[in-house]
């Protein structure tokens, strides 16, 4: 399994095709261009890196849940009980559909 940074540094690396803009306020610019230069990095490269580095955290805490003992127990018992009847639900997948009509009309 690849990591985040690993993750990030192979997004980096690909051939850059696309253009993003971002509106950003004069401080803003100026701690992105210091924080960028402080790390020895284009700020085009910083502020990549950066954002893919939060993506990846985003995405994987959307991924990744856990769970204590008796939660998973929970969550075990709900997998392994008996399929309930929805009948409401039944009902509507037996409905005719727009596209179920009669084409030769």
């Amino acid at each position: 399994m690849m990591e985040v940074g690993e993750i990030t540094m192979s997004i980096t690396a690909e051939r850059r095709t696309e253009k993003l803009d971002v509106r950003v306020s004069p401080s803003a610019k100026a701690k992105l261009i210091a924080a960028a230069s402080a790390s020895h990095r284009s700020m085009s490269d910083f502020v990549m890196e950066s954002a893919l580095a939060r993506a990846e955290e985003t995405l994987a805490e959307r991924r990744v849940f856990g769970l204590n003992a008796e939660a998973w127990a929970a969550f075990q018992s709900a997998l392994d009980a008996p399929v309930r009847p929805l009948h409401r639900l039944q009902a509507l997948l037996e409905e005719p559909g727009f596209f179920d009509g009669d084409t030769a009309q």
